[in-house]
């Protein structure tokens, strides 16, 4: 907490902040302003709340310390940011960014807010290091009023989700974190500004695309459809790599790479991953500024999956989609504090390297929370404080039941 204590100018918040991100760390089932402030030994859940809500500090700010923090312990001149998006079911519709909307983590549509993430991933380790909101054209963007509601800045416009992610990867270039590589999944393979943007700063890039992706080849006026390309390549030129640990052993696929037109000064290449079982295929467009073997490319695309388990590990074992909140300043200060969380797991681990003569895998983040909280979170709290909270709860819950009544009788 060192590392932010001067992002908050009075010494309640600064508090506050340090208790918040111990209950993050916590065993404690669900992480929201009531279960965290009861295990802080608060008498109601109003520090907490004011905390997310209206308390002076800058989540951006605190943001940026992460971000600076990890750099140091993980920074690598040819680490990788990796773009992804999640969802965060809710329900009802006054939660900033919700509407039914297509969410990876449900697997269809559903009501759900989405957050637009870019992770840091390097030979020592990966972690979140920036967050977006994105919020809907239609349905929040063309209405004031319900952006006023929920307290989004005035600045504020629409932005695609590759849009918000070229924002972050801005930010990182701007802040000088050492990256070399940008991946993705198709939705920022399909964005031609995000990828004229990476290469008018010189930044490689191996981006999934659809099968339908057309790509220049021979003269440079021919477009081929990427599938069609696929089905012409011969058995023998397909090689087997692994682009990855995975949780079953090394990540196999066959391979293939094709070069497509490029201009002087720099190289493209369309990379094609096929499954040895099902024949699946995944296609990739590529791009760099030097001559790049095979193998470098296999890592890049296979680096995406680091944004996806960083999500599960995010949400597992820190809460991050355990908020609470409705608006912008809450939905923002609560993620920031969930990456501020996650980046001390991450940072106990990968500094917390095994004997390497004895046969044992490195320290695992959620076995590093196992520990803290065996060692140095475990809170014994007084019978009287547990009773007090068993009755404010159901305190509360009677009193938002007969709100909830009252407003349907009036109705």
């Amino acid at each position: 907490m060192t590392r932010v204590a001067g992002r908050f100018v009075r010494a309640e918040p600064r508090r506050t902040a340090g208790q918040f991100v111990e209950g993050l760390l916590s065993e404690a089932e669900r992480k929201t302003c009531w279960s965290l402030a009861e295990r802080a030994g608060h008498a109601d859940p109003q520090a907490m709340q004011r905390l997310l809500r209206s308390a002076v500090w800058s989540a951006d700010a605190v943001r940026d310390d992460v971000r600076d923090w990890l750099v140091e312990q993980l920074g690598h001149p040819d680490a990788v940011l990796a773009c992804d998006e999640t969802g965060f079911l809710k329900k009802g519709v006054c939660s900033v960014g919700v509407q039914r909307q297509y969410t990876g983590t449900a697997g269809r549509i559903e009501n759900s807010q989405v957050g637009v993430f870019l992770a840091y991933v390097s030979p020592a380790g990966r972690a979140m290091i920036d967050r977006r909101l994105y919020l809907p054209e239609t349905t929040w963007c063309d209405q004031p009023d319900r952006l006023a509601a929920a307290g989004v800045p005035d600045q504020v416009r629409f932005a695609t989700k590759p849009a918000l992610a070229r924002q972050m990867i801005t930010a990182a270039f701007d802040a000088g974190v050492p990256f070399r590589w940008v991946t993705g999944d198709e939705v920022y393979g399909a964005d031609p500004g995000l990828r004229a943007d990476l290469e008018h700063r010189a930044i490689g890039y191996v981006l999934a695309v659809g099968c339908d992706r057309r790509v220049h080849v021979n003269d440079g006026r021919t477009l081929v459809r990427v599938d069609d390309l696929a089905e012409r390549i011969p058995t023998a030129e397909w090689q087997l790599h692994s682009c990855g640990p995975g949780a079953k052993g090394p990540r196999e696929y066959l391979w293939a790479w094709i070069t497509t037109v490029t201009r002087p000064g720099e190289h493209r290449w369309l990379l094609i991953r096929r499954n040895r079982t099902t024949g699946e295929l995944a296609f990739y467009v590529c791009w760099s500024p030097r001559p790049i073997p095979l193998h470098t490319l296999i890592r890049v695309a296979g680096s995406r999956w680091s944004i996806e388990e960083l999500f599960q590990t995010g949400k597992g074992q820190v809460g991050l989609d355990h908020y609470q909140v409705r608006g912008w300043t809450g939905w923002h200060r609560f993620i920031t504090l969930a990456m501020l969380a996650l980046a001390v797991l991450t940072i106990l681990a990968t500094t917390q390297q095994p004997d390497p003569d004895t046969e044992i895998i490195a320290l695992t983040v959620a076995e590093i929370r196992r520990l803290l909280n065996a060692f140095v979170l475990t809170a014994a709290l007084p019978p009287e404080h547990i009773l007090h909270w068993s009755y404010w709860r159901r305190t509360s819950q009677a009193r938002a039941r007969r709100s909830h009544y009252q407003r349907r009788q009036a109705r």
